[in-house]
């Protein structure tokens, strides 16, 4: 499909956000637009109006540069905010597998739950809870609580 100038553009051009239409759709211009003014694009991305004035993905549909469609907003990391990574730590040795956090571990499935906290306590919850042993069975502790 061409336009009427029989202009085609493949592949993914970058482009520019200038602001959104009055129905909410993004307003776009990019090399190769024969027009002067931004053109309304379709989006599979989340614009809102801090991504105004940034660069943007676009794909044609058809190839034709009338009807430009956002994939995506480019991400530059020197001016994103800077975002801690989790201090979350897996050890495997195919022996063994350890986790390691900062604060709590906590397995759950349904109903049930398994939480290791960081000042030691070991939570078991569950609608039903069984502990099956072939050997002895040890419960200790400073004291034991039973019902």
């Amino acid at each position: 499909m061409q336009n009427d100038v029989g202009q085609r553009l493949e592949g993914v051009v970058i482009g520019a956000l200038l602001g959104f239409s009055e129905q909410g759709e993004p307003l776009v211009v990019f090399p190769g637009n024969r027009r002067e003014a931004a053109i309304a694009a379709r989006s599979t991305a989340a614009l809102v109006a801090a991504d105004v004035g940034g660069e943007v993905a676009l794909l044609f549909e058809g190839g034709d540069p009338e009807r430009p469609l956002v994939i995506g907003r480019l991400l530059h990391p020197a001016t994103q905010p800077a975002v801690p990574a989790p201090s979350v730590e897996v050890v495997r040795d195919g022996e063994r597998l350890e986790l390691q956090a900062e604060r709590e571990i906590v397995l759950r499935c349904g109903k049930a739950s398994i939480t290791l906290t960081r000042a030691g306590k070991v939570l078991v919850q569950g609608a039903y809870v069984s502990s099956r042993s072939s050997g002895m069975q040890r419960i200790t502790g400073a004291s034991v609580h039973i019902n």
